[in-house]
């Protein structure tokens, strides 16, 4: 025989004190006090019907109002009893796990199951029981079969125990904002292999295979991974501000070959987005003012600017059959990407043939890092060499090796350094086979001031120079009693901390002769002659440079001394 249905009442009295005028006519009935508790009972099932007390019928007014406000939400509401089962859901929980599992019963179900047992993605795994132990809210991410992403918020509802009678759920899609974040992520990945090479593989490829490399690269990713089909990009030649196409796909060839220069107007979207900086996107190209066809039967189009070290070094342009295909995202998402292909760019070096001065700064940022913490090992190692001289051989040993070895990486460096940016980058006025004299030459700088050391080596090694330097007098001299082979040229300042540089002029004569030192010196007093007397000792006529000179006076000044004493020491 079937069990009778129960009846529920709702009230707030005991029901001892409930009078049986009060009570449903028939039974069995069961008090419960809180609407979970109400909920509970009906979702265990055998309830056929609810009487609310007199007691509880404004509270219960006031629940049918938060239900209906709840019902409407946009998020997903919940309610769970400690066994994770639906004891409620809203319209919108329900409309999604109805997409999950069709035709599924939403209450009484287990949550989980609701929606297929989805993917628990963290942080917590077990977000309810979490709440449940805690007391306090817990969070998680879930990822359903159809690649669905909710974020979900469990708070523990406590009114008449001790303990957590029920869970309040929400549960919010952000589907969209984590593909976007996946979509990020992965346009990050992609960028970091456009130029997914070892500095010894970039440097045996030839300039024609590192652009097919990253043409190919580009082509792969902007396909596969932004799903673009008709792509152009041009790099801007910074001198005449002509647009050179670097690759296109998809475009007419008369459009692909077709001029264009960084200006605002008479040059479309691509020649506005190079002049302005600005990412340009275009809605409808049958009534955009700039727009000139590229891709026949093209709609839509945007344009971003390659940005380089806040300089525009090109354009990223991608065309679309659709009118309106592209939004706000997209241009987001193709920005992002073209900031990739700007590193990618440099990182390959495809841009330095454009950039005259590429090889002295690869060179230059080298040795203001390098070159002067290696001249200080070099400075201290002969200090600790004459200490040593007479006494234990095998620590001066030590220590020429240390000389050597020293010598040896800043050389190494400095090969490295002009490697960084190849020789099409030199303009043509500083070709290093002009000055081939200065090639391996091995320069001497003495200066207290650190800014003038750093420059000899920027200045000096770009024409293959071997530069060292030292701050004082007593520092020069060590260096030339240590040196070996011996320095062709010794550049030095007439006030060192130490002595003054006629002094320094007769302390070297008793190590070398010839002596090929010149002097620097400022337009002011010289107080102790020491220009006057360094010429009457044998300095030579040419031998003195003028602060602040430039660079083509230290070069012609170097090169006639090397010249001078080359001649000297051959006959």
């Amino acid at each position: 025989m079937a069990t009778k249905p129960r009846i529920l009442c709702f009230t707030h009295q005991a029901h001892q004190d409930l009078s049986s005028s009060q009570l449903p006519s028939d039974g069995p009935w069961v008090a419960v006090s809180s609407p979970e508790q109400a909920l509970h009972e009906i979702a265990n099932g055998n309830v056929g019907g609810l009487f609310v007390a007199p007691d509880a019928i404004e509270d219960f007014e006031r629940i049918l109002q938060k239900e209906r406000v709840l019902d409407e939400m946009p998020q997903g509401v919940a309610l769970l009893d400690t066994n994770n089962c639906i004891l409620w859901a809203n319209r919108q929980l329900r409309i999604w796990a109805e997409r999950q599992v069709p035709g599924s019963r939403v209450t009484g179900t287990a949550f989980y199951a609701a929606l297929n047992r989805p993917t628990i993605l963290g942080p917590d795994f077990c977000p309810f029981a979490t709440a449940l132990a805690t007391e306090q809210p817990a969070n998680s991410l879930l990822r359903t079969e159809d690649n669905c992403y909710f974020d979900i918020h469990a708070v523990p509802v406590i009114e008449h125990r001790e303990l957590p009678e029920s869970l309040l759920v929400t549960i919010s899609d952000v589907t969209q904002e984590k593909l976007q974040q996946e979509r990020l992520e992965a346009i990050h990945a992609a960028g970091s292999e456009l130029a997914d090479l070892s500095p010894e593989e970039i440097f045996h490829m030839e300039m024609d295979q590192r652009i097919d490399l990253l043409k190919s690269n580009i082509l792969h990713q902007t396909m596969n991974l932004l799903d673009f089909d008709v792509i152009e990009i041009r790099l801007l030649d910074q001198k005449t501000h002509q647009l050179t196409p670097l690759l296109s796909v998809g475009l007419k060839p008369d459009a692909s070959d077709r001029p264009l220069y960084a200006k605002a107007s008479g040059n479309g979207v691509t020649g506005f987005v190079a002049a302005t900086a600005k990412s340009y996107l275009c809605e409808d190209t049958t009534d955009d003012p700039l727009y000139i066809e590229g891709f026949e039967g093209a709609k839509s189009s945007m344009t971003v600017p390659l940005i380089w070290h806040d300089e525009v070094i090109g354009t990223f342009n991608v065309e679309s059959p659709e009118p309106r295909a592209f939004n706000d995202n997209d241009l987001k998402f193709l920005e992002l990407y073209a900031r990739e292909v700007a590193v990618a760019l440099n990182t390959l070096e495809l841009l330095v043939a454009q950039r005259a001065n590429a090889a002295q700064q690869s060179v230059e940022a080298i040795h203001s890092e390098v070159a002067l913490p290696v001249d200080t090992i070099l400075n201290d190692a002969v200090n600790v060499m004459e200490e040593y001289i007479g006494h234990d051989p095998q620590v001066r040993k030590r220590l020429e090796r240390i000389l050597r070895n020293a010598r040896d990486i800043k050389r190494v460096i400095q090969k490295v350094g002009q490697r960084l940016a190849p020789a099409e980058a030199v303009p043509a006025g500083m070709k290093i086979d002009k000055h081939a004299r200065l090639r391996d030459a091995r320069v001497l700088v003495v200066d207290a001031d650190e800014s003038v050391r750093n420059d000899a080596h920027a200045l000096l090694e770009r024409y293959d120079c071997i530069v060292e330097t030292t701050h004082t007098g007593r520092e020069a001299v060590l260096m030339v009693r240590c040196s070996d082979p011996p320095y062709d040229a010794i550049i030095s300042d007439i006030r060192l901390p130490d002595m003054n540089g006629y002094d320094l002029q007769c302390k070297l004569a008793e190590l070398m002769d010839p002596l090929p030192l010149i002097l620097m010196t400022g337009y002011g007093y010289d107080p102790a002659h020491a220009i006057v007397k360094a010429r009457r000792a044998g300095l030579h006529p040419k031998a003195v440079l003028y602060k602040p000179f430039r660079l083509d006076q230290l070069i012609g000044t170097v090169e006639t001394i090397l010249e001078v004493y080359s001649q000297v020491g051959s006959s």
